[in-house]
């Protein structure tokens, strides 16, 4: 075969010499940087040519057992590996796996602004020079034990000049200081001199240094070279544009859920410990096999390319080496930074070459991206593999990276790994205790599994409901919170379930149509691959809705949790923590049913102040008080799932704050109302919602168009009615006005209402309403300047001595 540095090397006289091993590991191409004229390209690295995966990931596993050979047992067993970003990231996982004790980080280009750097150092030659060192635990390099700290192994794909390994090794000496240093590398191309410089700077510091490499030899240059190189990528670009750049479409990839295990790091960014290597082995499989399903089996896949992203190599390396390990004909490389001449010759390293705009927002700011070999290379389907950080609408985009592919192959496919959020600790602060994961249905609400998990605690088997008007008299003389108990479950008669049937059949394409809008909001501005996280418990049957509009309309399986936040209390800070340890809090959207005047919408904004990154604007079904700007409508309508509680909510009480039920590591709690199963309805109401879903598509479509050119700013006009009617009606506090056909249901159910303020032939929307007044002899007052369809108003001054505004005791439920 042809060796593919053959081109470069006629051309300006680069030779290699060394172990005859050198052409087979490496090939030559020509960089579009000033600074380097050639390449080293690795036909072995899983970076620039695809490569079986057993191959990329054998060659990593092989120089981490002569490391352990070198060390020996007891101080593999304190040492720590550290890889160099971008083209060594998996290189470095594969020797930490060779050596199967180690802990293993490597050092990034994407910046946290919550984790410390633990040092940083400088790439000269490369065309993105800043390194950043950001372990998760400011303890990582102190590693070792009583014996002090444990060998560090340093993990390139090449050892050209020493350079990189010298700037790292005089930066990480001066922090931390050790015995003994190994150099890890696919190949050791130094010349003499620069090994010199290696040798003096053990002796400068008393440190053992050990290099070990797959081959050795050198690179010789003509002392032209550069000027050279230069000219010849002119001359290059002057003759024929690069292979297969084209101007593609936006294209719909089938996206794969991998099942990626809850809080498992997505790679060595901020460290990754033997217990997550025994994690991801132990997952592996299952993922390979959701991956082989998604794709039809082995023979619809064909010959399959999974490519990476840039610094995320290793999780879709184990991913491809586990559909190796399926049967699949398989190869596996990743996109780069690298900007590279590509050549259609066979003597040429880099045949092709894709170029797409970054999609993950980088620090150092937007900048072409590139995918070489990939056009050319006979796949019959690339699986992309991004974490979340990075599945943009730049990915999604017309030229983005996506559209490109399906330029190169018949078939695409995209799998997203959960961008690991570091939770910095301090050497002084024990980490705090790992939270529990979601409850799902059937042992925790009547919810499908997937269709929700709440991050709540399980309080079924505690006494706390009371009596409504022993918790009102409680609460507004100041004694309790009303989040500390819960009003007794209210019981619907068969006249009022027959008004919530009536009000559901008449409306459920009225709320699809919401549903849908709201939901492609967030699709198009919010992020491509959101997070929803419903505000228990009104939110979460919208929650839950917009979650089966993405599957029904996009074939998306969008996450689903639901937390609590408390008026005055804020949001469950441990829900947050678990939520940024599990997924990248800029995909976090939160959702709720409506707006009122916006007290929660407040709350939230003011609970999300400490914990950065989470994107406080709530989505609603229904914002009648103008309060948020993504909502699938502003009308104030009776939304049927209002009507009841428990039973159209997964029968899922309303939340639980309560010092000595609730502890610092706790979420905050809720009752599953197992008992109340025969009286459920949450299921039928969202087939009946869904059912209405193709209906109304072309309506959300024209919906979302007229918003994505509508001013959708909030003007908070509910707010101001509420101030004005609270002081018409000499109530002096906003808390007890509740406006909104919503919250005045949730008024006549939990609270002791005073009067309704109705809008005058507000219709059908009102009957429920009517019908609970009546049945707590609370009178309903018709007005015709309401903002909203109406408006609930709590007895401003309760006693169980006090009566309603007709003169009539309120002393009954």
């Amino acid at each position: 075969m042809v060796w593919t540095g053959t081109w470069v090397s006629d051309r300006l006289g680069i030779e290699l010499a060394g172990d005859d091993e050198l052409r087979g590991l490496l090939g030559l191409a020509l960089r579009r940087n000033p600074k380097r004229a050639h390449l080293l390209v690795s036909g072995v690295l899983g970076k620039h040519v695809p490569q079986l995966p057993s191959v990329v990931h054998g060659h990593g596993v092989t120089l981490g057992r002569r490391v352990r050979a070198l060390l020996g047992p007891e101080e593999a067993a304190r040492a720590v590996v550290l890889g160099y970003a971008e083209t060594a990231t998996a290189l470095g996982h594969a020797v930490a796996d060779g050596l199967e004790t180690a802990p293993y980080l490597h050092s990034t280009r994407r910046p946290v602004a919550s984790v410390p750097s633990a040092g940083g150092f400088e790439e000269s030659h490369s065309h993105a020079t800043s390194h950043l060192l950001l372990p998760e635990d400011p303890a990582f390099f102190d590693r070792g034990g009583e014996a002090g700290r444990g060998p560090l192994v340093l993990v390139d794909d090449e050892f050209s000049t020493g350079n990189t390994v010298l700037n790292t090794l005089r930066d990480l000496h001066a922090r931390h200081p050790r015995d003994h240093y190994v150099i890890v590398a696919l190949v050791d191309m130094r010349a003499p001199g620069d090994a010199g410089r290696l040798a003096a700077f053990a002796e400068e510091t008393g440190a053992r240094v050990d290099v070990v490499a797959h081959a050795r030899g050198t690179v010789r240059l003509p002392e032209d070279v550069l000027a050279r190189g230069l000219r010849l990528v002119e001359e290059q670009d002057g003759r024929t544009a690069d292979p297969l750049v084209p101007c593609a479409p936006a294209v719909a990839p089938v996206r794969l859920e991998l099942g990626w295990p809850a809080g498992l790091p997505d790679g060595g960014r901020h460290g990754f410990t033997p217990d997550h290597r025994a994690r991801l082995r132990e997952a592996l499989p299952a993922m390979a096999t959701r991956i082989v399903d998604g794709l039809g089996g082995p023979e619809q896949a064909g010959r399959v390319l999974v490519l990476g992203f840039e610094e995320l190599m290793y999780a879709p390396l184990v991913l491809a080496r586990a559909l190796e390990e399926a049967g699949l004909d398989v190869r596996f490389s990743t996109t780069t930074r690298s900007p590279v001449l590509a050549v259609d010759d066979p003597g040429y390293a880099i045949r092709t070459r894709l170029a797409f705009p970054a999609h993950d927002d980088p620090a150092d700011g937007p900048g072409e991206r590139y995918a070489y070999n990939v056009a050319g290379g006979g796949f019959d389907t690339v699986l992309a593999v991004v974490d979340s950080a990075a599945d943009t609408p730049a990915l999604h985009a017309p030229g983005g990276l996506l559209a490109q592919l399906a330029t190169a192959a018949p078939r695409v496919a995209l799998a997203v790994v959960p961008a690991h959020t570091p939770v910095p600790r301090t050497p002084d602060r024990q980490e705090s205790p790992v939270l529990p994961a979601p409850l799902r249905g059937p042992d925790f609400s009547s919810y499908e599994p997937d269709d929700v998990g709440w991050l709540l605690q399980d309080l079924s088997a505690v006494r706390l409901e009371a009596p409504v008007e022993e918790r009102e008299e409680a609460v507004q003389r100041g004694g309790a919170h009303y989040a500390e108990s819960l009003p007794v479950e209210y019981q619907p008669t068969e006249e009022y379930q027959e008004l919530y049937r009536d009000a559901l059949a008449g409306s459920a394409a009225r709320i699809a149509r919401a549903v849908g809008t709201v939901t492609e909001l967030v699709l198009a501005e919010r992020s491509p691959r959101p997070v929803l996280v419903s505000l228990a418990r009104a939110g979460t049957p919208v929650g839950v809705l917009m979650r089966r509009w993405a599957r029904h309309r996009h074939g998306t399986e969008l996450p689903h949790y639901a937390v609590s936040i408390v008026r005055g209390r804020g949001i469950d800070a441990n829900a947050l923590r678990w939520l940024a340890a599990h997924h990248d809090p800029a995909d976090v959207v939160f959702v709720d049913g409506w707006t009122g005047k916006g007290a929660i919408t407040r709350e939230l904004a003011d609970a999300l102040a400490g914990f950065p990154g989470f994107d406080p604007e709530i989505a609603v079904l229904a914002d009648p008080g103008s309060c948020v700007r993504t909502y699938g409508t502003r009308e104030d309508f009776l939304i049927p799932s209002a009507c009841l509680n428990s039973t159209v909510s997964g029968l899922i009480s309303r939340t639980v704050l309560r010092d000595d039920l609730v502890g610092p590591h706790d979420y905050h709690g809720a009752k599953f109302y197992r008992e109340l199963s025969g009286s459920d309805v949450s299921r039928d109401f969202v087939a009946a919602v869904e059912d209405r879903f193709d209906e109304v598509a072309d309506a959300v479509d024209q919906q979302v168009k007229e918003a994505a050119s509508a001013d959708r700013a909030p003007t908070w006009e509910g707010w101001a009615a509420v101030e004005r009617i609270s002081e018409e009606q000499g109530i002096h506090d906003v808390n007890l006005v509740k406006p909104g056909v919503g919250e005045t249901t949730r008024v006549l159910l939990r609270r002791v209402p005073w009067k309704i303020l109705a809008r005058r032939g507000a219709g059908a929307d009102l009957a429920h309403i009517r019908l609970l007044a009546e049945q707590r002899g609370v009178p309903v007052e018709e007005r015709d300047d309401l903002p909203y369809t109406c408006v609930g108003l709590i007895h401003p001054r309760y006693t169980r001595g006090a009566t309603g505004a007709d003169g009539k005791a309120v002393g009954s439920a």
